[in-house]
């Protein structure tokens, strides 16, 4: 009827009309893209196109390990794993000038590597390691733009919701996504710490040396999350040397949680009940999100309006590099005004078929894609990182954060850059194990 890439470019403008008036984003998706459907194919064709999606995305097999690997973080959550891992990383390297600013990205790469959430991790290192930095001297703006900034490590270190979710509406191996990711989110994680020293050096007052852990302290810290890391590394270990699948690895990561919180003696009924309702409350929405996405991404497909960008693209004959930049670019703007998963969930359907057109590879695109909605996380005016870390020091101002995170988005931006000069940091690793 009216499959024409103009529907598709309408259907957008009122997705995006949507979001930015605060309606959830999976309603948003399922209701332009269901909207969309019919008045392209007919209201008959579209209703079966939508219920067929709806079937065939709830009796996917790998939907399962969403849920599975949040189970997982609420019940490491129950077990004081963000306190555990943010004071071994603070009786490690607490007393050197800095050093609990970088405690609290370690903090954060290893609570985000299990909890898979940006905002989760920011929240919850950030009760953690602000009153510990802003108690020891630490400025203000370095304590609270450290957290901010590391927070984004959550989607960046496997298990990654999003990367589970970009993997289902891109069709892509969630393993494959899970092993390209261990490079370029090691190498942020370190590209903070290089900020962090960088500004110690620059201004030694904005970070005092502490006292010295003994190394019986060190030892009994390493000792009290010496189970959770077997646990994180036997199950991302096993994923990248293809031991087992990731749904194995939630089940096997899971059924871990649930003993070493009962080891510790936590695994109360209530904790359970917790940790279960949690769950299902999140992979719900989720998978509206996810369902909601799909039904969309298939509209723009069948009006046609992926080919005619990626056409309109090619004729620009820019090159494989400036197009990318100008990827980049878009995504950054939008970034700056869209959740991060309204971001991926808007664009995948109309940027992949054109990162593919210029020989990029739909693996190196997820994780591209993942790493530049995480900097819009604290990219002005949105930044939900920030206003998150607001939450936890109400006493700091807003813009007093902003100014601690630039240093770190700077450093973003830098290492955004990097990916798209060698896109061998995400795809060296599954070619070396044969993904």
């Amino acid at each position: 009827m009216f499959a024409t890439p103009e529907t598709g470019l309408i259907g957008l403008v009122l997705l995006f009309a949507l979001l930015i008036s605060g309606v959830p984003i999976g309603v948003s998706l399922g209701l332009v893209g269901t909207g969309g459907l019919i008045v392209a194919l007919g209201f008959e064709p579209a209703l079966i196109k939508a219920g067929v999606i709806v079937v065939e995305t709830l009796t996917r097999y790998e939907l399962g390990t969403l849920p599975l690997f949040m189970l997982m973080a609420h019940l490491f959550f129950s077990a004081n794993a963000s306190r555990d891992l943010f004071d071994a990383a603070a009786k490690l390297v607490g007393h050197r000038r800095g050093g609990l600013a970088y405690a609290s990205i370690g903090g954060c790469a290893g609570f985000g590597a299990i909890n898979g959430s940006s905002l989760a991790t920011a929240a919850t290192i950030g009760l953690v390691a602000l009153p510990e930095m802003r108690q020891r001297g630490y400025s203000d703006a370095l304590a609270t733009g450290t957290v901010a900034a590391g927070g984004t490590l959550g989607q960046m270190l496997p298990p990654s919701g999003a990367l589970i979710v970009y993997g289902i509406i891109a069709e892509q191996s969630v393993g494959k996504l899970f092993t390209a990711t261990l490079i370029p989110g090691i190498s942020q994680m370190l590209f903070y710490c290089l900020v962090v020293w960088l500004l110690v050096r620059w201004r030694s007052s904005i970070a005092p040396a502490s006292e010295r852990a003994t190394w019986r302290e060190r030892g009994q810290a390493m000792l009290r999350i010496a189970d959770m890391l077997g646990l994180l590394c036997l199950v991302l270990g096993g994923i990248v040397l293809g031991w087992f699948s990731p749904s194995e690895a939630s089940s096997i990561g899971t059924v871990g949680a649930l003993a070493i919180t009962a080891w510790r003696g936590r695994l109360t009924r209530e904790v359970l009940f917790r940790a279960f309702s949690e769950t299902l409350r999140t992979s719900g929405l989720i998978f509206l999100v996810i369902i909601g996405a799909l039904v969309f991404s298939t509209f723009i497909s069948v009006t046609g309006l992926t080919d005619a960008v990626g056409h309109w693209v090619t004729g620009l004959a820019l090159g494989t590099i400036p197009t990318l930049i100008v990827v980049a670019g878009l995504l950054l703007l939008l970034g700056s005004v869209l959740d991060g998963l309204a971001l991926m969930l808007l664009t995948t359907p109309i940027l992949l078929p054109v990162v593919e057109s210029v020989g990029m590879s739909p693996i190196w695109f997820g994780i591209f894609i993942t790493r530049a909605m995480e900097i819009g996380f604290v990219h002005p005016p949105l930044g939900m990182n920030l206003y998150v870390i607001q939450g936890v020091a109400k006493d700091v101002s807003i813009n007093r954060i902003f100014k601690g995170v630039m240093p770190f988005l700077a450093s973003d931006l830098v290492h955004l850059l990097l990916l798209i000069l060698f896109p061998a940091m995400a795809l060296w690793l599954p070619g070396l194990f044969g993904q």
